[in-house]
């Protein structure tokens, strides 16, 4: 989708408080905001997010009316900046508690097709490059893509080291000074992980509750933190979503995940998306949910012989906010463009048979 304007956004925020509007409407909400402006390019606006898909004309001529496309509430655009130039305390949640309707609109559709041809294409250079690796320069590969997606995993959730720093600890196991054990262990809990999804791949084709929890298990690790189902209320920070508070709840709401990764006719992409963006949302666990839920993405991926996802080059505050607008308003369009501008990073970057 190409970005939209401001003027544009304004437009779309109008019609999706109001409902269907006509062009008066618009043109009459805009003026105070904007200043001056003709009728031609208030249509000229409307007619880019019909073109975008955000926006849908509805009758003919001086009865024509736009109302917002909200065919899956999942791809409900925001504008990011503005979304959260209000604190959390003033936004206005589609829910503030768990929505269990929101498994429904995990299908296919949440991808275009067109996307989903572009990124099959890409990806089967991907696999034509795996058969042509040595068998020593993929296994390099994988550590190299072990080390950057542990540290970028670890930054997302606050750890200060740096990827430099990251390499020496994964391949000499020697702390970085000025930094916690903790922070240590965090990192070298995702090498472990990743180590047993790699070597693993094929038992992820069909996931379990166990299999999941068994990442989680490796990741938290001599951290201190519990390896089951929790049982009570946790807290989200940044946000007034607040997820389930029961273990039998938060059962059924992975089963329903599960369902969605085992279901044949869903594309791996789908699934590792629906992977990362439900287990932060669930969080079924005390503490290590979005860990856990990137690397049962990855896992998903490489059982489906799909390039992993190292996240390297996200912007950390980019990816937060797309995580806490989908708690909020269970919109995954900021993440799904995240998600796949990673995997065009991971196909462009890793298991190359000759480096730029």
């Amino acid at each position: 989708m190409n970005k939209i304007t401001h003027r544009q956004n304004l437009i779309l925020e109008f019609i999706r408080e109001n409902g269907p509007s006509g062009n008066k409407e618009v043109l009459e909400y805009l003026i105070p905001k904007i200043g001056e402006l003709d009728r031609a390019t208030t249509i000229r606006d409307i007619n880019n997010l019909i073109k975008n898909g955000l926006v849908v004309r509805e009758g003919e001529g001086r009865y024509v009316k736009y109302r917002e496309d909200r065919k899956n509430i999942i791809l409900t655009y925001f504008d990011s900046e503005r979304y959260f130039e209000k604190k959390s305390d003033q936004r206005n949640l589609l829910n503030e508690r768990f929505n269990f309707d929101v498994f429904d609109y995990f299908t296919n559709d949440i991808f275009f097709k067109k996307e989903i041809k572009d990124l099959d294409k890409l990806n089967d250079d991907y696999v034509e490059r795996i058969k042509k690796i040595s068998p020593t320069l993929l296994k390099k590969e994988f550590e190299r893509l072990t080390i950057e997606l542990s540290w970028k995993s670890s930054q997302i959730e606050g750890n200060t080291y740096s990827l430099i720093d990251t390499e020496i600890l994964i391949k000499q196991h020697k702390l970085a000074k000025n930094h916690t054990k903790e922070e240590a262990q965090m990192i070298l809990n995702h090498k472990e992980a990743l180590d047993y999804i790699i070597a693993n791949k094929d038992i992820f084709k069909k996931m379990t509750l166990a299999k999941i929890e068994n990442i989680h298990k490796l990741l938290v690790s001599k951290m201190g933190i519990s390896t089951t189902i929790r049982k009570s209320l946790v807290g989200v920070t940044g946000t007034k979503y607040m997820p389930l508070d029961n273990s039998y709840q938060i059962k059924e709401a992975m089963d329903k995940l599960i369902l969605i990764l085992n279901k044949k006719q869903e594309h791996p992409l789908l699934k590792a998306l629906a992977s990362v963006l439900l287990i932060s949302y669930i969080q079924p666990f005390e503490d290590g949910n979005k860990r856990t839920a990137r690397l049962v993405g990855n896992a998903v991926l490489l059982a489906n012989n799909y390039c992993p996802l190292s996240f390297r080059s996200v912007d950390d505050s980019d990816y937060k906010k797309a995580t806490l607008l989908f708690y909020e308003q269970n919109s995954a369009r900021f993440f799904k463009e995240l998600f796949i501008d990673q995997f065009k990073f991971g196909l462009d970057h890793y298991f190359l048979t000759s480096f730029k």
